[in-house]
């Protein structure tokens, strides 16, 4: 059992990516590393998700906890667990998603070589292989793995996050009432929502728009759905982006009127005038 993060390893090709990352969302903290990632004293590995054993139970029991201290009423087991993995999805997404929108590379993360604390926001990952473009500068590098264009490194970030995140979805799968086609929804949408809002901290939403258009078109399984995004108008005639989750985070059921900006039971209206909001 390990609880010390060894010293960063600054010089992996996805160090950067990690780094602006962290610049960008303070919540998350992201650290490479040469050995096994931490376990214990808060860190959960990915391996342990996957196993849905006691590593899983406690995980879920953050969640359960969570929910009964801010509404006050526990939430269905379901709930729970679906929560429970939009809080690992999402950040485990972006470790894959992000080194490839700012740098075009794609690293591979078998479950075992990514732990999660998720009180302190922070992320500790060993990467071996990824992928790049001929061009890149890391192509030299040990462990790159070059592929020809654009589409095949898409290729390769659904390929790698299926890769992490399928053996999570199925230790989660017997404590959700979902099939496998809304499994991979919930991927999908922790995919496409999680680039998206930090790539509107870079300042860059549209070229992410686009190459999460371009990366889930539709008909990429294991994926269900495309990316949704789709534009409304504001009072003013300006172009506001939103679109619609291929899944649903079961919000509703702890608070029936509250429902998430990308929900489909999210009325255009609604979604229009919580976007054009002023504080």
């Amino acid at each position: 059992m390990t609880s010390v993060l060894a010293a960063p390893a600054a010089s992996h090709p996805v160090a950067e990516s990690y780094a602006r990352l962290s610049e960008a969302f303070p919540g998350l903290q992201v650290t490479t590393r040469h050995a096994a990632p931490p376990s214990g004293d808060g860190w959960v590995c990915a391996a342990g998700l996957a196993a849905g054993g006691e590593a899983l139970d406690a995980f879920l029991a953050w969640d359960d906890a969570q929910i009964v201290r801010d509404h006050g009423r526990p939430g269905r087991p379901d709930v729970v667990a679906s929560f429970a993995l939009h809080r690992y999805a999402w950040p485990a997404c972006l470790l894959i998603t992000l080194p490839w929108f700012l740098h075009r590379r794609v690293p591979r993360l078998p479950v075992q070589d990514v732990s999660f604390h998720r009180e302190l926001g922070r992320m500790a990952v060993r990467i071996g292989g990824f992928a790049c473009l001929p061009d890149d500068p890391a192509a030299a590098l040990p462990g790159a793995h070059v592929v020809p264009d654009e589409e095949a490194l898409r290729a390769e970030v659904r390929a790698a996050v299926a890769g992490h995140l399928g053996p999570v979805l199925e230790g989660f799968r017997t404590r959700m009432r979902r099939g496998p086609r809304a499994l991979w929804g919930m991927a999908s949408d922790e995919i496409v929502e999680g680039l998206w809002y930090v790539a509107q901290l870079l300042g860059e939403e549209p070229r992410a728009i686009a190459a999460l258009e371009r990366l889930l078109p539709g008909a990429t399984a294991p994926y269900a759905g495309s990316a949704g995004f789709r534009e409304l108008t504001g009072p003013c005639g300006e172009a506001l982006s939103t679109r619609d989750r291929a899944s649903c985070c079961m919000y509703y059921t702890l608070r029936p009127d509250d429902t998430c900006l990308t929900c489909p039971r999210t009325r255009d209206e609604d979604r229009i005038r919580r976007l054009t909001a002023t504080t």
